[in-house]
């Protein structure tokens, strides 16, 4: 009786350890766009993001005036006249991971991630490559790659088409802790 309670117990543990879902409400998105005529930055630190290890789901949602830029107008132009923020008030990502990470086990795991990315009403599947993190109970996920605006019909002036790259550089950390 005693071996199929420890048995019991070791089995509880075990899936405990290995069926957790991990949140942020703080996570991190950052972009930026470099052009011989202008440099703009912005970073959102108001990012939620659930990730489920055994089904290898992950989901982000950020609202868009999250954003911040370092200079007033930039942010203006931004949520006003190229991502209408009023009007498409949040970016979403839904999708999985694939490779294998033990959330049991510290380390550092690559992956690739696929999903529907909603930015502007427009979703678009993206592929992109990331890292995931365990440190201690916490998974950390990274990942770098670059998105084009025209994609999600965000349309640039004329007037400002050569202050804004082609292709943005887009950042993405997050820390999440067992639900």
């Amino acid at each position: 009786m005693k071996t199929l309670i420890w048995i019991l117990l070791l089995s509880a543990s075990t899936c405990t350890a290995y069926s957790q879902t991990f949140i942020t409400r703080n996570g991190y998105i950052g972009f930026f766009s470099k052009t011989p005529l202008e440099d703009i930055k912005a970073e959102n630190r108001q990012v939620y993001a659930v990730i489920d290890a055994p089904k290898k789901n992950l989901a982000f949602t950020c609202l868009v005036k999250g954003f911040l830029f370092p200079k007033q107008l930039m942010q203006e132009h931004f949520n006003e006249n190229y991502i209408e923020s009023d009007k498409y008030p949040k970016a979403n990502f839904l999708g999985t991971y694939s490779g294998d990470v033990n959330v049991g086990k510290d380390g550092t795991y690559p992956v690739q991630i696929k999903g529907q990315l909603t930015l502007h009403g427009v979703t678009q599947t993206i592929d992109v490559p990331a890292i995931i993190e365990v440190k201690g109970n916490k998974l950390v996920g990274t990942s770098e790659f670059k998105l084009t605006p025209g994609d999600y019909n965000i349309k640039i002036p004329g007037l400002v088409k050569e202050k804004i790259a082609k292709q943005i550089d887009v950042r993405v950390s997050v820390e999440c802790n067992p639900k």
